[in-house]
């Protein structure tokens, strides 16, 4: 017969299977009602954004928009020619891609090849210590610090300009660049690096043959988040490059983005509902486009170079 005992056991261990079984249904349940709110966002985002600026090229013609090269929606006679801010936010992107690509690049291949554990455990924290500031502070900093120094070298460069807006910038997203790319340097397998050493390579040889090819795809994801970043920085660019939108490819002279653009007009007396309003959303769903461009450019070279390692 079987006792008392050995019967209790055998439910207890039933109830704790349900138990298990409950507790991990719970758990996937939650994870997949979070994806699916994420999803929902994004669609509600380009619903908005889609149904808003139908409304505005119902008035406005979309070769106006996307070919014009005046931007005056406020005032009289108005103009809806969105390149100006369409240069300026790549003037801006451009130029930080120029600062923080290769200071980043170069700081991770120092930090993940060469510097010692006492090194790193100093510059980590400043890199994450530039990520935390604000970007006002940035902002604020490029117009008291930035633009005098360009102003004695250069001294054609207004005060508000793209160029000290495209170095704040470039400083602000450099700490993104490194540690990325750092990551995905060290994740690269030892026994490639070890191999090359055995064939008697010297450590920049490689760095350069075999470190940086197998981490190609890491590097360019790092690239491609920093420079997302840069599209959407609103508050350093504006006090940086003015709010001037002007059709220029001088990087000396005051410029405005996009996000600047929503900024002023979100913040201002515009009445909701009129053409003035709509230019915001109009504004908002390019710069999405170009966004998501971008990022599925990047998706593509990542794919393409990806190393999978057994």
């Amino acid at each position: 017969m079987i006792s008392n005992g050995r019967i209790c056991f055998y439910y207890q261990m039933q109830n704790h299977k349900k138990q298990k079984k409950y507790k991990a249904w719970i758990v996937e349940k939650s994870l997949a009602l979070c994806a699916y709110l994420s999803v929902l966002t994004t669609l509600l985002i380009i619903y908005i954004l889609a149904s808003e600026s139908y409304n505005f090229f119902k008035i406005v013609s979309v070769s106006e928009f996307l070919f014009g090269t005046h931007w005056e929606p406020l005032l009289e006679p108005k103009s809806f020619g969105v390149l100006p801010l369409l240069f300026g936010t790549l003037m801006i992107v451009v130029g930080s891609a120029f600062v923080c690509i290769p200071i980043g690049v170069v700081t991770a291949v120092y930090l993940s090849q060469y510097a010692s554990k006492k090194v790193r455990r100093i510059i980590k924290p400043i890199l994450e210590v530039l990520a935390g500031i604000p970007t006002v502070v940035y902002g604020y900093f490029a117009l008291t610090f930035i633009t005098p120094i360009l102003r004695v070298f250069l001294p054609n460069t207004e005060i508000f300009n793209a160029l000290s807006a495209s170095i704040v910038v470039g400083i602000m997203i450099l700490p993104m660049v490194a540690s990325l790319c750092d990551d995905a340097l060290r994740s690269v397998p030892k026994d490639l690096k070890q191999g090359g050493f055995a064939l008697g390579t010297t450590s920049f040889e490689v760095i350069k043959g075999i470190m940086v090819p197998a981490a190609f795809s890491g590097i360019i994801a790092s690239f491609v988040l920093a420079l997302s970043r840069a599209f959407g920085e609103t508050m350093a660019v504006t006090l940086a490059a003015g709010a001037t939108p002007r059709f220029t490819l001088n990087p000396l002279e005051s410029i405005q983005t996009m996000t600047a653009y929503i900024v002023q007009v979100s913040l201002g007396d515009t009445p909701a509902g009129g053409i003035e309003y709509q230019t915001i959303f109009a504004v908002a769903g390019l710069l999405f486009l170009v966004t998501l461009i971008m990022n599925l450019i990047s998706n593509y070279i990542m794919n393409k170079y990806r190393e999978v390692y057994d």
